[in-house]
């Protein structure tokens, strides 16, 4: 009983100091972490050169891999002038629309008879529009200035890429847990394709006419809106709702008419649901079984932890504790305790 007592202390003690060390050193952690998921999509583009028809047996290696980043750095350069832009242009102009917004919401209270006139603030406490302007030019300027330590990561990730293996290989006793080692990370890559594939097709439909609708609307800053619509949808629950919300709030003081502001609330609305709710679901199947509960806590946690970049990471995060949990009969109540239906299906097994 005591050495169960003391075994379970020092689990939470150190699930304790893993979540102290996370904290204070997200300024290192989170560029390792951008460089990872930098590294993987230029892996991913580089294999997608090589099978290119007729040239792409021909290609190298260190080219395809040279050109896959290069590419990434040109289509990164595009979004963050695009992304500097439009901030820089609606942070001019957020003072006048704050006041418009403020007028908008005395001229419902004078409508409504209202004897103590409600504001903004009533209903987003301590909201600016210039202030989450500003907070949104600064995560910018945060992320490009952790570019060089990102890149440095990138490259010696890039260095280290063929002897990783060895390495890995040398960490087990036997072949057998190696090669099980083996079959876990293929589990993983093949989860994390499948998840990341879908996603990235659904969000980019989702920015995609997001910013088609704004722009037959009229409401300016579409390609920045579509932009934040594609990010936000990697989000679960809160990221499309916040899509709408700022668009929708925008065109309230942008148009005089309530007609735009309802066309550009239903309209994005109806795109969030449609691609979230019936679309994603089918391509996805029953592949994640992650329980909603689960999602909620682990994007509080995340996002507590890591900000944006952890709410968008929770969901690959909880399907990693999952397929590693899953394969050990000590973690498995883990494993079934973050699923929805309790099923996380039996443990790989080596075939001899």
């Amino acid at each position: 009983m005591r050495n169960h007592l003391l075994q379970t202390f020092i689990t939470i003690a150190l699930l304790c100091l893993i979540g102290w060390l996370l904290v204070i050193g997200r300024s290192l952690i989170v560029p390792l972490i951008i460089a990872l998921i930098l590294w993987y999509i230029a892996n991913s583009l580089s294999n997608l050169l090589r099978q290119a028809p007729k040239i792409g047996s021909f290609l190298p290696k260190p080219l395809t891999m040279i050109l896959a980043l290069l590419l990434m750095l040109y289509l990164l350069t595009l979004v963050f002038a695009m992304l500097s832009s439009n901030l820089q242009d609606l942070a001019g102009d957020a003072p006048e629309y704050q006041q418009r917004l403020d007028r908008l919401f005395a001229s419902i209270s004078t409508e409504l008879q209202l004897k103590n006139p409600i504001a903004l603030s009533d209903l987003v406490p301590n909201f600016s529009l210039t202030q989450a302007i500003s907070t949104g030019a600064a995560l910018i300027t945060s992320l490009a200035g952790s570019g060089s330590l990102v890149f440095i990561y990138l490259l010696f990730m890039i260095m280290e890429a063929a002897t990783f293996d060895k390495k890995l290989e040398a960490l087990f006793e036997s072949k057998e847990k190696f090669a099980l080692a083996l079959a876990i990370r293929r589990e993983i890559a093949h989860r994390m394709r499948h998840y990341l594939g879908i996603k990235t097709a659904v969000s980019l439909a989702t920015g995609l006419l997001t910013y088609l609708l704004l722009t037959v609307v009229g409401l300016p800053y579409a390609p920045l809106f579509g932009f934040i619509a594609y990010l936000l949808n990697y989000i679960p629950t809160i990221g499309s709702l916040i899509s709408v919300v700022f668009p929708a709030l925008l065109s309230l003081v942008y148009f005089e008419n309530i007609s735009n502001f309802m066309i550009i609330s239903l309209g994005l609305g109806s795109i969030q649901f449609v691609l979230g709710n019936v679309i994603e679901p089918r391509l996805m199947g029953n592949s994640l079984n992650i329980s909603p509960l689960v999602i909620m806590i682990s994007l509080t946690l995340w996002g507590a932890i890591w900000g944006v970049l952890g709410m968008v990471l929770c969901i690959p995060l909880v399907v990693l504790a999952m397929i590693i949990c899953a394969q050990f009969p000590t973690s498995r109540p883990i494993a079934i305790l973050l699923s929805a239906n309790g099923d996380v299906g039996e443990p790989i097994k080596l075939q001899s």
